[in-house]
């Protein structure tokens, strides 16, 4: 399926969850730090296994930095 993931197209395979693409970007679902939204709503991290994608969602993965 085709996602956009941070405004770019993202080819992912059909019935994988939030876990999954977050897994596929960072290489590890389990960092601390990253919060994602689906069409705008955020997906709490307890949400992530259970929360399946669909072709065509809008995702944003954020990553917190810090800075001063």
């Amino acid at each position: 399926m085709q996602l956009i993931v941070n405004g770019e197209p993202f080819i992912l395979n059909e019935g994988s969850s939030v876990e999954d693409l977050v897994g596929q970007l960072t290489g590890n679902a389990s960092e601390a730090g990253m919060a994602v939204a689906i069409e705008g709503r955020v997906v709490s991290r307890s949400e992530w296994t259970a929360t399946a994608l669909k072709d065509g969602m809008s995702v944003d993965v954020l990553t917190a930095v810090q800075g001063g």
